[in-house]
């Protein structure tokens, strides 16, 4: 089981991994080995809690298509196992940051001390602005 929070966890058998031949340079071993992870999930009809499911599917990212499948290319590694591994942090990741809930920001004023201070600040530049001007004899 793969974990995502306290309470949640996602089954393996969710995530479809395929591995494919990597772009790049890699010499004469490119065209040979497959060892870049293809990871397609499903949002939609996995176990996840309708919270999550929402809000990934609601995300504005590239990697989720239209029929809410969540697409990552792992191929920052050489190996095919160092790339499966890096895929599923990735989907980790992003499931996690789905699942966080920003703080409501609250208005504030500032103090009266604060733009007494400000405003007086603001005086003494102007001020000293005033006797830099032409000096009238």
């Amino acid at each position: 089981m793969l974990q995502i929070s306290r309470n949640v966890q996602l089954d393996p058998t969710e995530v479809e991994l395929s591995a494919i031949r990597a772009q790049g340079s890699g010499g004469q071993n490119v065209n040979k080995v497959s060892s870049a992870i293809h990871l397609r999930f499903d949002i939609r009809a996995s176990s996840l809690p309708d919270f999550y499911k929402e809000r990934l599917l609601a995300l504005a990212d590239s990697r989720i298509s239209n029929d809410g499948i969540l697409i990552i290319k792992a191929q920052n590694y050489r190996t095919q196992e160092q790339n499966r591994e890096d895929a599923l942090n990735r989907l980790l990741d992003i499931i996690r940051a789905a699942g966080k809930t920003q703080k409501a920001r609250r208005a504030t004023k500032p103090t009266k001390a604060s733009q007494k201070r400000r405003v007086d600040s603001k005086k003494k530049a102007g001020a000293k602005k005033n006797l830099r001007g032409k000096v009238d004899f």
